[in-house]
């Protein structure tokens, strides 16, 4: 038996006890140090759904995770026992529909740790021991501590939208909704070089933690006449808001480049197209990553990369319903961990 966090419906939300069978051939059993509450896990918990991804059946939440394998596969494969390790929750679809060969993270059928995109579900890990497959496992570099490598996952997420911007070195950028992905991309801009970061919240606090992680400037979101003024030559779109898309369309330069990363609701929504297509601008998607959490873990192993500011609270998992309250809460929360240890 292992302590878990279990979505059973909306607004029901557990801490209990559940059996670990045992791990498949190729899989490691991990003990979780800590797990970070990402806006999935608040939406199963919340509406017992995460857009068109219904919950069905009670399902782990969780992909946010690090931790220490305390078994190693049976097959051979991945680390040994006592290694420290990030976890890549991915695990790409094949269904025989195209895609870049480059670009798992397109594949149909793709499946997240956590996910009720399928059924049965794909049971997430937020417990205290897990049994994950060894391709997943991210070995961290030397010196870098499993509390410091918490947001790898999240932040390669940032680090992916960053990249889908092109070169920013030396450029004007704009970042729309600083909750924890627009906060950390905020962060990766800095580390590339951007000489000019401006971020745009609804909120005080996302925009304290912004300035923090090294935006040069803030901006309310009701403000848009300044965003308008901003010209940008890079938008990172992160509130998942078509509000906020038409924010991004406004404060980009003309010719400029719009990146996407915050997941608007599914169906028709209202955008500023003529206004896109008069400035010339491009708009670009981005979703989830491929292998850039390898290059989150050297960037925050040898320095490069800061982003503890953007962890604004710690719980213990027993405490976990008070943690999803708090993380809920994004005019005073930023990103919320729950520890797995002890």
């Amino acid at each position: 038996m292992t302590l878990a966090v279990v979505a059973h419906a909306a607004g029901d939300l557990r801490i209990e006890q559940i059996e670990l069978p045992a791990p498949a051939t190729n899989e490691a059993r991990i003990a979780i140090a800590y797990g970070g509450i990402c806006g999935s896990d608040l939406h199963y918990w919340s509406h017992g759904a995460a857009g068109e991804s219904i919950l069905k059946a009670p399902m782990i939440l969780g992909h946010e995770i690090v931790g220490t394998v305390i078994e190693a596969a049976a097959d051979g494969s991945g680390p040994p026992a006592g290694t420290k390790v990030a976890v890549h929750p991915a695990t790409p679809g094949e269904t025989g529909e195209p895609y870049p060969e480059a670009c798992p993270n397109l594949s149909p059928g793709c499946t997240y740790l956590g996910s009720a995109a399928r059924y049965p579900h794909t049971e997430g890990a937020f417990a205290r021991e897990v049994n994950l497959p060894s391709r997943m496992l991210r070995e961290l570099p030397a010196g870098l501590s499993l509390r410091d490598a918490a947001l790898a996952e999240p932040a390669a997420v940032a680090w992916h939208a960053v990249s889908r911007a092109g070169e920013v070195a030396a450029k004007k950028a704009l970042v729309i909704g600083a909750g924890p992905i627009g906060a950390l991309a905020v962060a990766v801009l800095k580390r590339a070089g951007a000489e000019e970061i401006i971020a745009v919240d609804m909120h005080d606090k996302p925009l304290e933690i912004a300035k923090e992680l090294g935006a040069t400037s803030t901006l309310r979101a009701d403000d848009q006449d300044a965003i308008a003024k901003v010209n940008a030559d890079v938008v990172i779109e992160a509130s998942g808001n078509y509000r906020g898309l038409a924010s991004a369309v406004r404060g980009a330069v003309r010719g400029g480049r719009v990146v996407m990363v915050g997941l608007l609701p599914s169906g028709e929504q209202p955008a500023l197209i003529s206004l896109a297509i008069t400035r010339e601008l491009e708009l670009a998607g981005s979703f989830r990553f491929n292998g850039e959490i390898d290059q989150v873990l050297a960037a925050l192993a040898d320095g490069s990369l800061q982003i503890s500011a953007a962890v604004t609270h710690e719980f213990p998992v027993a405490e976990g319903l008070e943690a999803f309250e708090t993380a809920k809460n994004s005019s005073k929360s930023g990103k919320v961990l729950l520890n797995f240890l002890g």
